[in-house]
């Protein structure tokens, strides 16, 4: 299958790259504290939408498994309605686990705000938190939820071998249309061929399909 074709060898993939990844979190560092100076108006402005729109709290927060398999706290701003969770039916089929897709076209939870605002990606700009504080970086797998982790294969379990992005090279291939297999391939070649140009690339393609909504809803 398309996922199991990369095997990430961590001692000639990762560690031969220390460098790259200490100056990877040192502009991670930097850029998530600019980014949130410069943004503050903006999320001023989002958070008295969300809280004029909907009833709740502005910002979102869940469980999600980062590096190594460690648990921590992602930030979002809301965009569904409160407990919109206790809402929801996760259905995993574990028989065929690669082609779970979690995200859905045409969720009613999804209040009006929140609706262009994960369509602009404006809801995922709390991260820039997570970023800071150095459970995520602004590059890297998604971060997923322990209800999917704990359903992976081994092969799928290497893409925990560093810090999750708040983009990712899958992210920049389809998004949030594409199935976890395909995701898991893209994440898996990501850390594999990972390099600072790599990253910057990234940025820049996630800037570009951003500007076009592709794959957003």
């Amino acid at each position: 299958m398309m996922q199991n074709s990369i095997l990430i060898d961590k001692k000639n993939d990762l560690d031969k790259k220390k460098v790259q990844f200490f100056i990877k979190r040192f502009f991670d560092i930097v850029l998530s504290l600019v980014g949130i100076i410069i943004l503050l108006p903006l999320f001023s402005a989002i958070y008295i939408a969300i809280k004029l729109d909907s009833k709740g709290p502005a910002i979102f927060k869940q469980v999600r498994i980062g590096k190594d398999g460690k648990e921590f706290i992602i930030y979002k701003f809301r965009t569904m309605i409160v407990d919109a969770e206790k809402k929801f039916n996760l259905n995993i089929d574990t028989d065929d686990l690669s082609n779970f897709v979690f995200q859905s076209k045409n969720d009613n939870r999804v209040t009006r705000v929140g609706r262009f605002l994960r369509k602009s990606s404006l809801d995922e700009l709390p991260q820039l938190f997570n970023v800071l504080f150095g459970n995520m970086s602004l590059v890297g797998p998604r971060p997923e939820i322990p209800e999917v982790v704990k359903h992976y294969p081994e092969s799928y379990r290497q893409r925990l071998m560093v810090l999750p992005g708040i983009t990712g090279l899958a992210q920049v291939s389809g998004r949030g249309e594409i199935e976890l297999g395909k995701t898991i391939y893209y994440d898996l070649k990501y850390i594999k061929e990972f390099s600072i140009l790599l990253d910057i690339k990234i940025l820049f393609l996630t800037v570009v399909s951003v500007a076009r909504k592709e794959g957003a809803y």
